[in-house]
C-alpha cells in the first residue's frame, strides 16, 4: 500500500492508509528500552515518594528526583546531541511522555522544564544562547520555567502588562511587571519571560533567576498537582543584557503560540499514560472488592465502566501515536531538505497544530472521565485521601486548563482549518459544495465487500467526513466573515472533528494490527466498532445542534436528512462489545491493551 503523509487538517478530506500510521504494537527494541527505563524509574523512585512531594515534606526531594531523571537522559531526550541531549526521534519522545503520565506532580515539573521551559530556547535561541543554557538544561544543572500568564492576561496572552524598556546606553532591558501561575517558579534557574518593549512590542527574554530585582510569591494552594511549585514572580527594575532577548523584538507571539503546539501534544501523551494507570487501579480494586459474595467486577454496571474507560483510552492512544508518526515523518522530511532538527521540529509541530489542539481536548477529557469513573468504582473509599484515587481526581482537573483551555483549543481547531482554507493550503470548500448536489441524488448504499477488513466501518468514517463538511460549509456560507463569533457552532464542529479523528485513528490502528497479528485482532475490532458507533451518534447530535442554530424551514429539513444519511451505521450490540473488552481486562487484572 502506498505510503502517504497527510498535511495538517487534511484528515477531513483525505483517507490515510493504515500502513502509514505508527502504532504502539510496533515499538522498536530501543523504544521499549526507553519505555521500561522510564516506567521503572517512576515506579521505584517517584511513586513511593509522591505523598511526600505533594505535602512538601522535603522541598529538596522534587529537585533531587528531577536530577535523577536527568541522569537517565529524560530531561534532554529530544534535544540534539551537540547540546548534551540524546537526540531521540519524535515517536520515542511520545513514549517517554506517556510513561511520565502516572507521575502526577513530578510529571508536571518535568514537562514544564523539558517543554515550555526548554523549547523556546531550542527553537528560537541564537547559537550563543543555546551553547550557554541548553547543556545545563539537559543535564539538570539548570531548571527552567515559562513566564507568560499575568493576573489580567490568561487566554488573551497578548494583553500582558509586563514591560521591557531599553536602557539609555542601549546595552540592557529593564523589566517591570508580574507573572502568575508559573510552574517550577520556586526552584527554576532560568525564566523565559514575555514582556512588551516600550509597552508595545510583545517579546520574549531569557532571565536568570538570581538577577537582582526578582522576587517570588508564596507557593499557591492548589486544588491538585500540589507537589509542583507554582508561584507568582515579580520583576522590579530587573536589568538584563540585550543579548538575552529571545527571537525577534515584537515577535514573542510566535514563540508563545508555537511552543504550545508541542505542549498540547505532549500533554495528551502524558494524560493518556495517566488514564491507563487509573484504569488499572480501578480494575484491581473491582476484582478485590466483594459485595453480595462476589467481586464487584462481575457486575454489568461495573463492566460497562471498565469497558468504556478502556475503549476511550485506546482511542486516545491510537490518535496520539498516529499524530506522532505524522510529526516524526515531517521532521525527517524537513531534515532531508536541509533544515536542522530544532527548526524541523518547530515547523512540523506548526503543520500539525490542528491535530495537537484536538489531542489536547480529547486526552484531557478522557482522563477526566476515567478518573471520575475510578472514584465511582471505589465508592466511598474513593472520596478518602487515604486512597490514591482522590489525588488522581484532583490532579486531572488542571489538564483542561493547561496549554490553553479546552474551549480555546476547540475554537482554534475550527479556526485554523478555516484559515488554511482561506490561504489555499486546504481545499475544504470544493467537497463541501459538492455535497449540496449529492444531497439531491438518490443515496448509494452500495454493496460492501464482505472480504474487505472493516469495509463498513471505513465507509462510515468517509461518510462522517461529509457530515462535518456539510455543516461547516453551510455555516461558513451563512455567517461568512462573522463565523468565528459563533462560538457555540464552532464548539459543535470541533467536537465532530475530535470524534472523527479519534474514530478513524482507532480503525487505522486496528486495521494495521490485523495485518501484523490477525490472530489477536478480535478484541481490538470490538473496541474500534464500539467507539465508532458511539462517535457517529455524537457527531450526529453535535451536527444537529449546529444546524438548528442557523437553519430553518426546508433548508433545516434537508440538512438534517443529509446529516442522518452521513452518520448512518448499522445497529450493533455495543453492550456486548463493551462487556467483552471489560471481561478481557478483568481477567488480566489491569489495562493491558
Amino acid at each position: 500500500m502506498t505510503q502517504i503523509t497527510l498535511k495538517g487538517g487534511e484528515f477531513l478530506i483525505k483517507d490515510e492508509p493504515s500502513s502509514s500510521v505508527f502504532i504502539p504494537e510496533e515499538f522498536s527494541d530501543e523504544q521499549k528500552m526507553f519505555m521500561e527505563m522510564t516506567t521503572d524509574f517512576i515506579k521505584s523512585r517517584v511513586s513511593p515518594n509522591i505523598t511526600k512531594i505533594d505535602k512538601h515534606e522535603n522541598p529538596q526531594l522534587l529537585i533531587d528526583l528531577i536530577n535523577e531523571a536527568s541522569e537517565l537522559g529524560l530531561l534532554g531526550a529530544g534535544v540534539p546531541e551537540q547540546y548534551g541531549g540524546m537526540g531521540v526521534d519524535f515517536n520515542t519522545e511520545t513514549i517517554l511522555s506517556e510513561k511520565l503520565g502516572p507521575s502526577l506532580s513530578f510529571g508536571v515539573a518535568i514537562a514544564a522544564h523539558t517543554g515550555i521551559g526548554t523549547l523556546p530556547l531550542l527553537y528560537f535561541g541564537t547559537e550563543v544562547q543555546k551553547q550557554k543554557y541548553l547543556p545545563g538544561l539537559t543535564s539538570g544543572k539548570i531548571k527552567a520555567a515559562y513566564c507568560l500568564t499575568e493576573p489580567g492576561s490568561g487566554s488573551d496572552a497578548l494583553a500582558a502588562k509586563t514591560r521591557a524598556d531599553l536602557s539609555e546606553d542601549g546595552k540592557h532591558y529593564i523589566i517591570n511587571g508580574q507573572k502568575m501561575w508559573i510552574t517550577n517558579a520556586g526552584f527554576a534557574d532560568l525564566f523565559t519571560v514575555f514582556a512588551k518593549i516600550g509597552g508595545e512590542q510583545f517579546t520574549a527574554f531569557l532571565i536568570d533567576a538570581d538577577t537582582p530585582g526578582i522576587t517570588l510569591g508564596e507557593e499557591e494552594e492548589k486544588l491538585g498537582i500540589k507537589g509542583s511549585s507554582t508561584r507568582q514572580i515579580f520583576f522590579e527594575n530587573v536589568k538584563i543584557p540585550v543579548e538575552n532577548l529571545l527571537g525577534q523584538a515584537g515577535k514573542g507571539h510566535k514563540i508563545a503560540f508555537n511552543v504550545l503546539n508541542i505542549g498540547r501534544y505532549k500533554l495528551c501523551a502524558m494524560v493518556m499514560g495517566g488514564a491507563k494507570e487509573a484504569t488499572s487501579i480501578a480494575i484491581k480494586y473491582a476484582n478485590d472488592r466483594h459485595q453480595f459474595g462476589v467481586p464487584i467486577s462481575s457486575f454489568g454496571a461495573i463492566k460497562h465502566k471498565i469497558g468504556e474507560m478502556a475503549i476511550k483510552t485506546f482511542a486516545v492512544e491510537s490518535a496520539t501515536y498516529r499524530t506522532s508518526a505524522l510529526i516524526n515523518d515531517k521532521i525527517n522530511e524537513l531534515i532531508a531538505e536541509g533544515k536542522d532538527k530544532a527548526e524541523a521540529k518547530l515547523i512540523a509541530a506548526e503543520e500539525y497544530s490542528i491535530e495537537c489542539a484536538i489531542l489536547k481536548v480529547l486526552g484531557s477529557e478522557v482522563l477526566d472521565y476515567v478518573v471520575d469513573e475510578t472514584v465511582q468504582i471505589f465508592g466511598g473509599t474513593g472520596y478518602s485521601e487515604e486512597y490514591p484515587v482522590a489525588r488522581l481526581y484532583r490532579d486531572s482537573r488542571i489538564n483542561r486548563i493547561f496549554e490553553g483551555t479546552n474551549e480555546i483549543n476547540r475554537m482554534l481547531t475550527v479556526g485554523m482549518l478555516l484559515k488554511r482554507t482561506m490561504k489555499g493550503e486546504l481545499d475544504l470548500m470544493t467537497p463541501a459544495m459538492a455535497l449540496q448536489k449529492e444531497l439531491l441524488s438518490i443515496p448509494d448504499f452500495g454493496n460492501d465487500d464482505e472480504d474487505t477488513f472493516f469495509a463498513k466501518e471505513k465507509k462510515a468514517v468517509s461518510q462522517a467526513k461529509k457530515a462535518i463538511l456539510l455543516v461547516a460549509g453551510a455555516a461558513v456560507q451563512k455567517f461568512m466573515m462573522e463565523f468565528e463569533k459563533e462560538q457555540e457552532i464552532m464548539m459543535n464542529l470541533s467536537d465532530m472533528l475530535i470524534d472523527l479523528f479519534a474514530a478513524e485513528s482507532t480503525l487505522l490502528r486496528v486495521e494495521k494490527l490485523n495485518s501484523i497479528k490477525p490472530e489477536s485482532s478480535a478484541l481490538f475490532e470490538n473496541i474500534a466498532k464500539c467507539f465508532l458507533s458511539d462517535a457517529l451518534e455524537r457527531i450526529y447530535i453535535n451536527g444537529k445542534h449546529a444546524i438548528t442554530a442557523f437553519a430553518d424551514g426546508d433548508e433545516l429539513r434537508m440538512m438534517l436528512l443529509g446529516l442522518r444519511r452521513y452518520t448512518k451505521y448499522e445497529a450493533i450490540n455495543t453492550t456486548f462489545l463493551r462487556r467483552e473488552v471489560a471481561n478481557h481486562l478483568i481477567s488480566k487484572g489491569e489495562y493491558n491493551l
